[in-house]
């Protein structure tokens, strides 16, 4: 499994727009995606400095998500997001999902 791990400020009081315009606009595009797995976001203190996982199945699949449509994810949410966000990836190297969905399959 791969992580695509991207941090980013939102202007003040856009917590709740965000979410919304992700869960409405990004989320089905994400689901859409081979090899996307899950997300998971965090809001820190103050709904401004933001994380957001996206678990892949692999390297390549997170990559042409990368090239193919993260561009048009980033331009649905700049209206939320103050600079620009910082992308990192990794390697899984523990993860409890694949047993989650062995135990819900």
């Amino acid at each position: 499994m791969f992580a695509r791990n991207v941090s980013f400020h939102l202007k003040s009081n856009m917590l709740s727009d965000y979410t919304r315009a992700f869960e409405k606009d990004v989320l089905p595009l994400l689901r859409k995606q081979n090899g996307f797995k899950d997300e998971i976001t965090f809001a820190g203190p103050g709904g401004v400095d933001v994380t957001a996982i996206s678990l892949w199945e692999n390297k390549k699949e997170a990559d042409n998500y990368n090239t193919n449509t993260y561009p048009q994810v980033l331009k649905t949410l700049a209206r939320f997001i103050e600079g620009t966000p910082q992308v990192r990836t990794f390697d899984v190297v523990s993860s409890t999902l694949k047993q989650h969905e062995l135990v819900t399959a």
